[in-house]
């Protein structure tokens, strides 16, 4: 069979997705396992795997899709779920909005700043999980707070979880880290000023609502933007974002406290420091235990990685031993934090242990939906599907590839829910499409972790993980068609980025 059909019946999978979501609107739970599905039949069919391979390759899929991506899920509506327990969630409701109550504000802070923090920190759908439902305690309404996050947790990605993502593209495409994390954030740096402004757009449904905070959203961005720049130049991928976002996040609280004090709610100072520490030391927790068990402290990381269990799942050509990590994880982490921040508030096991196990219940069909989309991508990935469409997209573009580079990225987010697999899939890929195109490797290396970024936005995977921190369950396809359009203005400006601004940053 040629490539080019191929190319179209690599095809089939995705776009049921996108017309199953997007135009039929059909819950995720219910679309998902379909594709999984044609997906499988496919392997089996065009691509020749055999029905062993094709059936191991989901159910490597499986595994990951419950360990690390469930459990990290369950456990950040855990934390907040045990927070409307508590009632520490209207604390934390007066404290925000005594910083401020104007929404575009707290868009800024929670899902830009707070959001960017926790994707490079952890990774794995807390950033979407964790902001999204807070917005929703703050009464903002559950779709937006959903739509507003994932548009929001786009740029963080590409150094999320410690730098992941693009110290795996170093490895699998064999160059410099550090030479590859300057290229990225140079190529960045625009959306990344960009996407807050969007993100106040979006909040007062108007281009004027930027109106008034014009200032603080260009700090918001700037403070994220430079600093990337220069960790990501001198010290390498793990702490462009970690940094990025803390000083992003300080920066717009300071402005908002010095400038629009008048935005602000004065019932908050009736509030003790003691209720303030108590309501927030779950998350304190979340983020000590994330932080100082990280790659940052390797003698820590070092030693809760070796709780584990490696499994052979898959069995084709290829095949590695699958790892669960069962302490050196976010869910674990993130679980554990939540009982000691609820014991610490009051709250005694039995009352958590029901908090925990009624999330467990809340997550059935959202389940469904990331395990169906985990499991296709593994099928895709092994069976070389997602190949097909990429060599025929390189094939047919010749000088005018970096304009699709990203696109090609963003693809891989799309069907795998992670920025590490799209650079895992095709990395290698761009760097030897750079070389016989006689361009920079390490600069079309970068569009594809760039574009990455653009399909977390749009991935059923991710799309899942908000609609299951919102409770909106079976609106996975109104939040596509919300989230399509951002995604594809995204990829056209990386685009124009990677073809025209090479040469000009010396690439």
């Amino acid at each position: 069979m040629n490539t080019v059909w191929l190319f179209v019946l690599a095809l089939i999978p995705i776009l049921w997705l996108i017309i199953s979501l997007g135009v039929f609107k059909i819950p995720g739970h219910k679309a998902c396992p379909i594709a999984l599905i044609i997906t499988v039949l496919l392997s089996i069919i065009v691509w020749k795997m055999s029905f062993l391979n094709s059936i191991t390759a989901a159910l490597e899929g499986v595994a990951l899709a419950l360990w690390p991506i469930m459990i990290v899920i369950i456990a950040a509506v855990f934390t907040y779920n045990l927070s409307l327990h508590t009632g520490s969630m209207e604390i934390i409701k007066q404290m925000m909005t005594g910083i401020t109550n104007d929404k575009r504000i707290l868009v800024l802070i929670l899902a830009w700043g707070f959001g960017g923090f926790l994707e490079a920190i952890a990774g794995f759908g807390t950033a979407v999980a964790i902001p999204a439902s807070i917005m929703a305690g703050l009464g903002f309404n559950p779709l937006f707070a959903a739509i507003i996050c994932l548009i929001a947790n786009t740029t963080p990605t590409v150094f999320g979880a410690i730098g992941l993502p693009v110290i795996t593209l170093a490895q699998v495409a064999n160059i410099n880290v550090n030479q590859l994390s300057y290229a990225i954030t140079l190529q960045l740096f625009l959306l990344i000023v960009l996407v807050p402004i969007v993100l106040v757009m979006i909040t007062g449904r108007s281009i004027k609502a930027i109106k008034g905070v014009l200032g603080i959203t260009l700090v918001s961005g700037i403070a994220f933007a430079v600093p990337q720049i220069l960790v990501a130049k001198y010290i390498g991928a793990e702490l462009p974002a970690i940094l990025g976002s803390i000083i992003s996040m300080f920066s717009t609280i300071i402005v908002a406290k010095v400038f629009y004090k008048d935005s602000s709610n004065k019932e908050h100072s009736i509030l003790t420091l003691k209720e303030k520490t108590l309501a927030w030391i779950p998350f304190i927790f979340v983020f000590l235990f994330i932080f100082f068990t990280s790659s940052l402290f390797p003698f820590i990381n070092e030693k809760l990685s070796l709780v584990k269990t490696s499994v052979n799942i898959y069995k084709g050509t290829g095949a590695k031993p699958y790892t669960f990590l069962w302490l050196a994880t976010p869910g674990t982490l993130i679980i554990i934090a939540t009982y000691l921040g609820g014991i610490i508030q009051g709250s005694n096991l039995k009352e958590i242990t029901i908090v925990l196990l009624n999330t467990f219940k809340q997550m059935g069909k959202s389940a469904i939906t990331i395990i169906s989309i985990v499991a296709l991508a593994k099928v895709m990935g092994y069976s070389g599907m997602i190949k097909s469409i990429a060599l025929v997209l390189v094939a047919t573009t010749g000088k005018f590839y970096p304009i699709i580079a990203p696109l090609i990225g963003a693809l891989g987010t799309f069907v795998t829910g992670s920025d590490t697999s799209a650079n895992v899939l095709f990395g290698s890929l761009q760097v030897e499409a750079a070389k016989s195109l006689g361009l920079n490797p390490y600069w079309l290396a970068a569009a594809n972790g760039c574009g990455a970024t653009a399909g977390k936005m749009i991935s059923p995977q991710s799309i899942a993980v908000a609609t299951a921190a919102t409770g909106l369950t079976g609106k996975e396809g109104k939040i596509l068609n919300s989230t399509l359009k951002f995604c594809l203005v995204y990829v056209i400006i990386l685009g124009l980025i990677s073809y025209f601004l090479g040469p000009i940053f010396g690439f």
